[in-house]
């Protein structure tokens, strides 16, 4: 995992994604991948700071002096293998190729995407006077983790230091079936209630000397989990309240229990917010006159990109690259773009097929990672036209 100044040109996705698999890179251990990162950027006559914070190491990086900044944000970090055994190839960690088929964990979430970048600035770089253009790195090792340590602390220099980006991507794999199908425009809001309804324990024979819980909240469970919150809007999917768990009982058949804990999460658009989505839970459970606690954990707000050339310059990138219309959508799951948005005027997602990520063989395939460069490539050039 040496590259030289020498072959840095040389340089293929291929290469530099076998190279970024190699690092055991376990939230938040970065394992060395943030260091063979910035000595790409030092090579091509950047510079780099951290902003590490704990155990989590982060990475900003910064290539030419132009006004105009274009970032490519992600992260290094990959959840755990699973058990090796299933896997096709003896080492997770070390990449195997089965055709086109490229196996290892993080190829798909998001190393591929980090290396289709790398290798896009590589060429760019190469070819222009960076004293007109700004390219930026903003790297974690703790996405797929707690992710208080991450991309937050980094926006904070932003923040701290007055840096606006005027285009931010993120490599999050985004694509559903075919590379360049889907960008991501947008992200529901994540709020969760951690709820427990307290009733009164007693033998189950002498019911009238108790307070069943569970009985209690069967109504509320019953209408927070049927109504319809809203219908959703032109980017955003109707708003969902799912429960995870509900917990009652001292495992025995004779005792009511004295109390019921559950939790639930609402992915929620921009029709709505945190607040109003707490007050309705709220009075529907004081409508059943239980007698409960709620606390609530608000990890994401909702958000949507600005409207600007961003879009329009991925869409042209994608047809030429693939000949695929892109469809603009906000489902998923959460990403570090809830960060991301409060220092970016224009900010989409934009990466490789996410079918299989943090799956056992997670893969995906020499000609994405290829055509996913092209695209990278294709929207720097338009960027700095």
């Amino acid at each position: 995992m040496v590259v030289s100044e020498i072959n840095l040109s040389k340089l293929t996705t291929l290469d530099v994604l076998k190279d970024l698999v190699a690092f055991r890179s376990l939230t938040p251990d970065d394992a060395g991948s943030l260091d063979y990162i910035a000595r790409i950027v030092s090579w091509l006559g950047g510079s780099s700071i951290r902003t590490d914070r704990n155990e989590t190491t982060n990475l900003i990086a910064t290539i030419g002096t132009g006004e105009k900044i274009f970032a490519f944000a992600g992260h290094v970090d990959v959840v755990p293998t699973g058990e090796c055994s299933l896997w096709q190839s003896d080492d997770p960690f070390e990449l195997y190729q089965d055709g086109d088929k490229l196996i290892g964990r993080g190829v798909a979430d998001m190393k591929g995407g980090i290396a289709a970048f790398l290798v896009a600035m590589i060429r760019y770089v190469s070819n222009h006077d960076m004293s007109k253009y700004k390219i930026m790195l903003v790297i974690t090792s703790d996405e797929e983790g707690s992710a208080i340590d991450g991309t937050c602390v980094m926006v904070d220099y932003f923040k701290n230091n007055n840096i606006m980006l005027d285009y931010c991507l993120v490599g999050e794999p985004s694509c559903t079936n075919f590379l360049g199908d889907t960008i991501k425009v947008g992200r529901r809001g994540s709020l969760t209630g951690n709820l427990i309804v307290n009733g009164k324990q007693g033998h189950i024979a002498y019911p009238h000397l108790c307070q069943n819980p569970i009985h209690d909240f069967a109504p509320a469970l019953a209408e927070l989990s049927s109504k319809i919150w809203d219908n959703g809007n032109q980017y955003f999917p109707a708003t969902s309240l799912q429960f995870a768990n509900i917990n009652s009982g001292l495992g025995v058949t004779n005792v009511i229990p004295g109390s019921l804990m559950a939790n639930f999460n609402f992915r929620y658009n921009t029709e709505h917010t945190a607040e109003y989505l707490q007050n309705e839970v709220i009075k529907i459970l004081d409508f059943h006159q239980l007698n409960y606690n709620i606390t609530w954990n608000h990890s994401a707000k909702p958000f949507m990109t600005n409207a600007g050339d961003f879009m329009q310059i991925a869409e042209s990138a994608i047809k030429h690259v693939t000949g695929l219309t892109v469809a603009k959508k906000t489902d998923g799951g959460t990403s570090d773009g809830r960060f991301l948005i409060d220092i970016s005027r224009q900010i989409m997602e934009l990466g490789l097929l996410n079918g299989t990520i943090h799956q056992i063989n997670e893969f995906t395939t020499i000609s994405d990672i290829n055509n996913l460069t092209e695209v990278y490539f294709s929207i720097l050039n338009e960027v700095f036209n």
